[in-house]
C-alpha cells in the first residue's frame, strides 16, 4: 500500500534505489483533502514555528511527531512538501510575526515515486 508522506523539504536519503520521480504542484484545497484523508508526518519539530504559520495562514493542520519517521520512498509513494519563501531565520525568538507570515510565499508540491 502507498504511503503519502508530508514535510517541508526532500532529502536524497529518502530514496532506496534509483526511481523516476514525478512532480505536480499542488493547491492548498488538494493538500487540505490530502491531510483530512490521512499523511504520514515526517515533521521536524525543531520547526514547530512554520509549521504554526502554516496552520494560522491555510488551516491544514499536520500533527508533529515527536521523532520523525525514517522515510524510505518506494515506488507508489508519494511526499507533499510545503516550500516557503520569505520567512527569517528564528534565532533569537520561537514564532513569525502575523507581518512576517503574510509577506512569506507558500507553494505545495507532490512528488511521487513511479
Amino acid at each position: 500500500m502507498a504511503t503519502t508522506y508530508f514535510g517541508f523539504a526532500l532529502a536524497d536519503s529518502m530514496f532506496s534505489s534509483d526511481c523516476t520521480i514525478s512532480r505536480k504542484t499542488l493547491t492548498v484545497e488538494a493538500v487540505k483533502s490530502m491531510v483530512s484523508q490521512g499523511v504520514t508526518p515526517c515533521l521536524n519539530p525543531s520547526h514547530e514555528a512554520t509549521i504554526n504559520a502554516m496552520r494560522d495562514r491555510f488551516g491544514i493542520d499536520v500533527p508533529i511527531p515527536a521523532k520523525p519517521p525514517q522515510v524510505n520512498l518506494g515506488t507508489g509513494d508519494s511526499v507533499v512538501v510545503m516550500g516557503v519563501r520569505g520567512l527569517p531565520r528564528l534565532t533569537d525568538r520561537h514564532e513569525y510575526s502575523e507581518e512576517e507570515v503574510a509577506k512569506a510565499t507558500f507553494q505545495f508540491a507532490m512528488y511521487t515515486v513511479s
